[in-house]
């Protein structure tokens, strides 16, 4: 990471891209700190590909998609929320290749990348690692003092991967000083 970015970090003022990977429905948010430590949205929404789109089709889309975001927001780093393997294993193969695309698009554009899990993404925006989807997007509507919490849930999954990672690179960067 440039001393550029570490000043920043220090000082305020960059943004993130998080990222809520899925084939069907990646959702993305990106969020800038200011200076006084308060978090302002940038943009938000999801990236839609077609549920019958051969799948190296619908991974172009995604990866084109975040292409496109990264080149016009410019955010500072990459926040990828990690794959949660829960029983069905083709939905995690799939995730885990959106997660590809999305990890591709950062590494191409040479931006940092931190990921998370759904629980510490959780932890770090309500203090409660096993939070409720309502009780998430209150956390994000109430950080990023909007009126309402952004649409559709993905969107304001990508938003709080975005805020998580602000929130914890933040820290770790005034810890390691």
């Amino acid at each position: 990471m440039g001393t550029d970015l570490e000043q920043r970090k220090q000082t305020g003022e960059w943004t993130a891209l998080g990222i809520d990977p899925g084939t069907a429905t990646t959702g993305y948010g990106i969020v800038g700190q200011r200076v006084d430590g308060g978090f302002y949205l940038v943009a938000c929404g999801v990236i839609r590909t077609e549920p019958d789109q051969l799948m190296h089709l619908r991974l172009r889309e995604i990866f084109e998609d975040l292409q496109s975001l990264i080149q016009q927001f410019q955010p500072d780093e990459v926040a990828v929320e990690e794959l949660f393997f829960g029983r069905n294993v083709t939905t995690a193969i799939s995730v885990g290749q959106a997660r590809g695309a999305a990890l591709l698009a950062a590494a191409l554009n040479d931006l940092p990348v931190a990921e998370y899990t759904p629980a510490t993404v959780k932890q770090a925006l309500t203090g409660y690692g096993n939070a409720d989807k309502i009780q998430m997007q209150m956390m994000v509507q109430s950080l990023l003092e909007l009126e309402e919490a952004p649409r559709p849930d993905d969107a304001a999954d990508g938003v709080a991967v975005a805020l998580c990672h602000l929130q914890t690179a933040r820290y770790q960067s005034l810890v390691n000083g």
